[in-house]
C-alpha cells in the first residue's frame, strides 16, 4: 500500500506521514528531508541555493544519512530547500529515488508536496493536507521555540507565506490537491484528531478497493 500526502509547509503532513507509518507497518519517507539535504549542502559549501549546477551536483552525490534531522529543520536551512526545490533539474534527480523508495514491498507513505500528482500518481489513497498559513507559523514558532531557536511568529508567518507562493507557482511539479486526493483541513485540529481523520481517510480507501 502507498499513501501519498501532500501539504505545503507546516501543514502537519510530517507527523502525520510518521503516524500512518507506525499505524499500518509501512515505511516513512519525508521528502522534504531530500531537499532540505541538499540545500544543506550548498549552504555547507558557501554555494547559493540558486546555482543551479551546483544543487544539481549536490542532488546527484545526495546521501541524506550524511546530516542529522535536527540540522536540517533550521530555518535557513528550510528557506533554501524552497529555492532548491523550485529547480526542475534537482527534481528530476530526486524523483528515482523517491519512486524506487515507494515501490519496495510492503509500501510506504510519503509526504512532500507533489507526491500525489506527480511522484506517486497511481497511490492508493492520497491526502491533501493543510491549515490557514497563520495557525502554521503558530505552529512552526512553537517548533523552534522547543529546539532552542528564538523565532519571531510573524517573521515565520512571513516566510511561510512566501514559500506558498514559490511551491504553488513553480513551474516544475507545483504544490497542488491532486484530483483524487481527500481534503484533509487540520487548521482546528489537535494531532490526535488530525491522525484519527487521516486513518478514517485510508480505512474508506481500503474498503473501496476490497481491503488490500
Amino acid at each position: 500500500m502507498i499513501i501519498a500526502i501532500d501539504g505545503p509547509a507546516a501543514s502537519g503532513k510530517g507527523t502525520l506521514g510518521k503516524q500512518l507509518a507506525a499505524h499500518y507497518g509501512l515505511r516513512h519517507l519525508d521528502t522534504g528531508l531530500l531537499y532540505r539535504a541538499v540545500a544543506k549542502a550548498l549552504l555547507d559549501a558557501g554555494l547559493l541555493p540558486s546555482d543551479e549546477a551546483a544543487a544539481v551536483a549536490a542532488a546527484k552525490a545526495l546521501d541524506p544519512s550524511r546530516f542529522a534531522p535536527a540540522a536540517l529543520k533550521a530555518s535557513a536551512v528550510g528557506e533554501a530547500a524552497s529555492v532548491v526545490s523550485a529547480i526542475a533539474a534537482v527534481r528530476a534527480e530526486l524523483v528515482a529515488f523517491q519512486r524506487d523508495f515507494a515501490a519496495r514491498p510492503p509500501g510506504a507513505v510519503i509526504d512532500g508536496r507533489d507526491i500525489g500528482t506527480v511522484i506517486c500518481p497511481d497511490a492508493d489513497v492520497k491526502i491533501f493536507v493543510t491549515a490557514t498559513p497563520e495557525v502554521r507559523a503558530h505552529r512552526r514558532a512553537l517548533e523552534f521555540a522547543a529546539s532552542g531557536q528564538g523565532m519571531d511568529e510573524a517573521a515565520v508567518l512571513a516566510d511561510i507565506r512566501a514559500r506558498d507562493a514559490r511551491d504553488m507557482g513553480r513551474a516544475a511539479a507545483p504544490l497542488k490537491q491532486a484530483a483524487d486526493a481527500h481534503l484533509l483541513d487540520t487548521t482546528n485540529m489537535d494531532i490526535s484528531t488530525a491522525i484519527r481523520a487521516a486513518i478514517d481517510i485510508v480505512e474508506a480507501g481500503r474498503v473501496g478497493r476490497g481491503r488490500d
